[in-house]
Formats: structure tokens, C-alpha cells, sequence
């Protein structure tokens, strides 16, 4: 396989982001998760005061964000305009949450960057992960983001295993995906671009673009 499907440009459109600056020096998309704390905090304090709000230490929240009253948010956090935050979200901190996207209810989220008009929007745990453009996670797919064994996590695709050199690290989610209910992706999960996962599915390495994940072994080309 071409280690070039798992790089930021092959998954990522980074024009449906705040957070291109993160990426700007990042083969892997990976590479970027643990440095989102640290760019939040930088970026937040020059984010424009007539279309932000700081609502707390280091948490900016955009004026034209719909949060609901019951949501928890730690920062370091940036909630983009036109986001939709539901009851009971829990946002635990190092989190960007692009445009249009919506965060919803009892989802959980922590250190993770959500692209613009990305949906996490019932039962949801996101956790060390990227989600991309327009990607949709169904009613309860999850994120793991921590092996059994604590050791660290490595990306498999076909003959190529890259170690990550981290131990949380959940899945990286490209452009157009559609994630389907109750499917669990495992800690180091890639999705190429415009995929469909089934729902119940337990998936694990790196699942190519333009796919469909029926079960692990059984991916077929989109026609």
C-alpha cells in the first residue's frame, strides 16, 4: 500500500477548518493530536471579539454557536460559528469544533478536532481523534482510544504498520464518511475519504476511500 492515503492532504480537506495552521507541518494526521491544547491557547486569544466570546479560561465560544444550557465545557476549547451543542454534551477540553457541526446529546469529547459540519450527534464518545469534513457518526459509534495493554498504538494497512509512538490515539475519520450505529472504531482506526461503515461494525487499521466496511474482510468498492 501507498503510505500517501494515510497523509493529512489524502484525508483532510483543510480549507473546512480552523485548525489547518495544526496540520500546516504534519505528514499523518495523527501527528497533530498532541499539540491541539497548545494551539487552542494560542489561537483563542486572536480569535475576533465581535464574533467570539470567552466564556471561561481558555474557551471560546462563537456568538452564533447554539449551546444548550445542560453541555459541559472545559477548555482548552473553540466552538465555531453556526455549531449546535446539545443537551448533556460533555466536552472534557482540547477540543475544536468547526462550523456547523453538531455535538450531540450525551456525546463525550476530549482532545479531538471536529471539521466543519461534521455530526457526532447522539450517545457519541470521541476521544484522540479527527473527524473530517461532513463526516457523520451514527447513534452510538464510538472511538477507543486506548489499547488493553497500554502500549502503544500503531496504524496497520495491509504490509505497512506505522507506530504512532502514542498510547491514546482513537481513529482518524476522512471527509464524507458515514460512520453507522453502535460501530466501534478501534484505537488507531484510518477511514479514507467518502467511505460507509456499516452499523455494529468493529473496525480496525485503515479502511480506503471510497468504500464500503461491511465486516472486517469484506470491504467492497463503491460503484
Amino acid at each position: 500500500m501507498d503510505t500517501k492515503e494515510l497523509t493529512v492532504g489524502a484525508l483532510l480537506d483543510l480549507t473546512h477548518t480552523i485548525a489547518a495552521e495544526l496540520f500546516s507541518d504534519k505528514e499523518y494526521p495523527w501527528e497533530a493530536l498532541p499539540d491541539i491544547a497548545d494551539f487552542i491557547r494560542k489561537l483563542g486569544p486572536q480569535l475576533p471579539a465581535d464574533e467570539y466570546d470567552q466564556k471561561g479560561e481558555d474557551i471560546w465560544v462563537a456568538k452564533s454557536a447554539e449551546v444548550m444550557p445542560s453541555a459541559y465545557l472545559k477548555g482548552p476549547l473553540i466552538i465555531c460559528p453556526g455549531a449546535e451543542i446539545r443537551h448533556c454534551a460533555f466536552i472534557r477540553g482540547s477540543a475544536i469544533i468547526g462550523k456547523g457541526s453538531v455535538i450531540g446529546n450525551s456525546s463525550e469529547l476530549k482532545n479531538c478536532v471536529i471539521f466543519d459540519n461534521a455530526q457526532v450527534p447522539h450517545y457519541n464518545y470521541i476521544g484522540d481523534s479527527i473527524l473530517g469534513y461532513r463526516s457523520h457518526l451514527g447513534a452510538g459509534a464510538k472511538t477507543s482510544n486506548l489499547k488493553s495493554d497500554k502500549t502503544n498504538i500503531s496504524v496497520r494497512a495491509e504490509d505497512e504498520i506505522i507506530n504512532t509512538e502514542m498510547k491514546k490515539f482513537g481513529a482518524i475519520v476522512g471527509d464524507y464518511v458515514e460512520v453507522g450505529c453502535n460501530a466501534i472504531l478501534n484505537p488507531g482506526t484510518v477511514i479514507g475519504r467518502n467511505t460507509t461503515i456499516y452499523p455494529l461494525s468493529m473496525v480496525r487499521g485503515y479502511v480506503s476511500h471510497d468504500s464500503i466496511y461491511k465486516k472486517q474482510g469484506e470491504i467492497a468498492e463503491k460503484i
